[in-house]
């Protein structure tokens, strides 16, 4: 019995047959039916564990020596990682690694020149350009997703993957791993959820090596074993091994991979490894562990342990697998050497690839609406049927969307009954799934419009929209993109009450790589949100609930191909006394104060914003020029709001023209919307306010 308390051969291994209508928990342990691995692939095998431990061990040589700043160690984990990648098709199935998967990306084919650009952060690095810390992989050609830090959120974007692969009918088989430490996220148990119930081609493998920075296994999870944690998934495969044997690694990645391309469902492997580093350069495991107990690790080295069962079982010579090793070590060194002489990033780049089309408004001419007038409601609803009709590739998800509900608002009413199950349909109950999935699908080359049904809940999914969504593009230097569309109904004035009437757009904006739009009228609803399916960034597109229904939210309805450009406002009333900037819910309130105004001999020009980001600030700088007064008028709450940014660019693009103060006017500062009408009353910006906010401004 080894450290791992499984059973295992040198030679061979099996998995045991399971419960194929519920969970399958497998494991791998005595002989196995298939033939033996045979010496070819052992022996490349041994050459990529090899390449990766040797690059690993060169890369602290070269932080010591101040030529790279940061290392995380795949020292114990290469068995199963080249198991992995031999097993999965490089460039074929998709792969979103973690950051010990070096061997990984060694056996899909991954250069040691690159290995090498990625430590020293050079330009030419394929896996981020030097926009990330090294060991956060991704290759475009390798099919390696650019991964981030944030433990666990791969997980979710895997399975979005996956889910696109399905729905395409494409074969391929998605890769997602992690430690044990991240079993304990939420993303994790949401994403094993959604591919068990949906038998996603996924493979998702844990490689426990029992510690989670300092924090052991036993403070981590409940039995120590994710595999027995997670045996509640129905169709789940579950197999736990030796990850430091490589027969039974490659023969338990072999079965879950061709299990999952022939549409049985996902696996999850658990494979017990050493880690003979500590966690990462910075980290100094002696604080939290023996020197003994670290000696004792090392006699599980998968390296040493597949030299020794090469040279019994195999006759493999010991000179020759020497000389494989000196090989390896002289590649390296040249590697080395030669990225250190490739150039560094390049400053003037460092503002690049927040957008793959930074101005939306250009590319983009608005049309002329002049159909029938109808409600907000409906131009959602026929901007998504039209463009579900011209696109296959779209494919809408969220809370209750599908079927005869359409949506807690309707907005989706009739499209699963029009455009089926499988392109409108019902997620979880779960935000995280909701954006994560939807990430997935985009980055793969689906066109995902997903709905978060309460702005009040976005919250849950911010790790995925902040570090995830806004950052794809950018931390991968435009090697990928997911321009997925999230819908989001916000606002109050329908005593929603404390959890349905949050504004959310002013967080957001705060996060380059998102495009933030938020239409007042029907007209505009329509143009922008078909705009914003067929670009190439993420937009969240923002709702006001309450002018679903509203008569003077109406408006004539353009064609199929009628668009209103991203980033760019619309001045919806001229004049030259004063201007006000306004969004959503407070242009109806705008345009009546400004009318109230005119009884008194002022003109005031109104502009409604449309896209918070891009902020079309050309337009309000234009207007505060000729007007030179401003009021900001939004429904969100004042402090820290949206109109703080637009009034201090307008302070310093039009002070000279200013004749007063800049004015801005927003919420009380409440912690929430309160569901009494009187008290939403007084915390709401209401027509009066907005009045006599005007009226200060203009008598300044």
């Amino acid at each position: 019995m080894n450290r791992f308390n499984l059973k295992h051969s040198d030679s061979s291994s099996s998995i045991e047959a399971g419960n194929n209508e519920g969970h399958i928990n497998n494991s791998v342990n005595g002989s196995h039916s298939k033939e033996q691995v045979n010496l070819e692939l052992l022996l490349r095998a041994y050459r990529e564990m090899l390449r990766a431990r040797l690059a690993d061990e060169k890369i602290i040589t070269l932080y010591k020596q101040n030529k790279c700043h940061f290392q995380i160690g795949v020292a114990g984990h290469e068995a199963i990682q080249v198991a992995a990648g031999l097993v999965f098709r490089s460039g074929q199935d998709w792969f979103y690694p973690y950051y010990r998967d070096m061997a990984l990306c060694a056996a899909l084919g991954m250069r040691t020149e690159d290995f090498m650009l990625n430590a020293m952060n050079k330009e030419s690095d394929p896996n981020s350009h030097g926009r990330q810390m090294p060991m956060h992989y991704g290759h475009t050609g390798l099919q390696i997703v650019n991964q981030s830090s944030p433990t666990g959120t791969q997980y979710l974007q895997a399975v979005g993957c996956a889910l696109a692969a399905k729905l395409s009918k494409k074969p391929q088989v998605v890769y997602v791993s992690s430690g044990e430490g991240a079993c304990a996220q939420g993303d994790f148990h949401e994403a094993l959820n959604w591919a068990a119930r949906d038998l996603l081609p996924v493979v998702f493998l844990i490689q426990n090596n029992k510690f989670a920075i300092s924090v052991h296994v036993s403070e981590q999870i409940a039995g120590q074993s994710v595999s027995k944690l997670t045996r509640g998934y129905q169709d789940l495969l579950s197999i736990e091994i030796d990850g430091t044997d490589f027969n039974a690694s490659y023969r338990a990645v072999q079965e879950a991979h061709q299990r999952a391309l022939a549409g049985k469902g996902p696996a999850l492997i658990e494979a017990h490894v050493p880690r003979l580093q500590s966690h990462s350069i910075s980290d100094n495991h002696l604080k939290y562990r023996t020197a003994e107990e670290i000696a004792k690790e090392r006699e599980h080295c998968p390296i040493e342990r597949m030299r020794q069962y090469l040279i019994s079982s195999h006759n493999a010579e010991a000179d020759r697998l020497d000389e494989i090793k000196r090989e390896v070590l002289k590649e390296i060194d040249a590697a080395a050497e030669w990225a250190e002489l490739q150039p560094d990033c390049d400053p003037a780049h460092a503002l690049d690839y927040n957008y793959v089309d930074p101005d939306p408004s250009k590319s983009v001419q608005e049309g002329d609406a002049t159909g029938e007038e109808i409600y907000m409601v409906d131009a959602l609803n026929h901007a998504l049927d039209e463009e579900l009709s011209a696109n296959p590739d779209i494919y809408i998800f969220g809370q209750d969307v599908a079927g005869g509900k359409g949506g807690v608002f309707t907005v989706t009413a009739g499209l699963t009954a029009k455009h089926g199950v499988q392109r409108v349909f019902n997620s979880q109950l779960a935000e995280s799934s909701i954006a994560g999935v939807a990430i997935g699908m985009a980055t793969a080359g689906l066109k995902p419009v997903a709905e978060i049904q309460f702005g009040d809940y976005v919250w849950t999914a911010m790790m995925q929209i902040r570090n995830e969504l806004a950052m794809m593009h950018y931390r991968s230097a435009g090697d990928f993109s997911c321009p997925a569309v999230i819908r989001i109904p916000v606002g109050g004035y329908i005593h929603g009450g404390t959890y349905h009437s949050q504004n959310i757009e002013a967080t957001f904006a705060h996060f380059p790589g998102l495009f933030v739009v938020y239409p007042s009228n029907a007209t505009d609803a329509k143009g922008l949100l078909k705009a914003a399916i067929r670009g190439r960034d993420p937009v969240l597109f923002l709702e006001h609930k309450g002018l679903y229904r509203q008569v003077y939210a109406k408006g004539p309805e353009g064609d199929k191909d009628c668009l209103i450009p991203l980033g760019k406002a619309k001045v919806i009333k001229a004049g030259d006394d004063a201007t006000i900037v306004t969004w959503g819910a407070l242009v109806q309130k705008s345009m009546l104060a400004a009318n109230e105004a005119a009884k008194q001999g002022y003109s005031v020009e109104v502009i409604d914003l449309r896209s918070i980001v891009p902020l079309d600030m050309d337009t309000v700088a234009a207007s505060v020029r000729k007007t030179g007064r401003l009021l900001v008028a939004h429904e969100d709450i004042a402090f820290m709001g949206f109109g703080a940014e637009i009034a201090s660019q307008a302070a310093e693009q039009c002070f000279r023209w200013l004749d007063a103060p800049v004015k801005r006017l927003g919420a009380k500062y409440a912690a929430a919307i309160p569901h009494s009408g009187v008290l939403e009353e007084v915390v709401l910006p209401q027509n009066n306010d907005v009045v006599k906010a005007l009226t200060d401004l203009l008598t300044y």
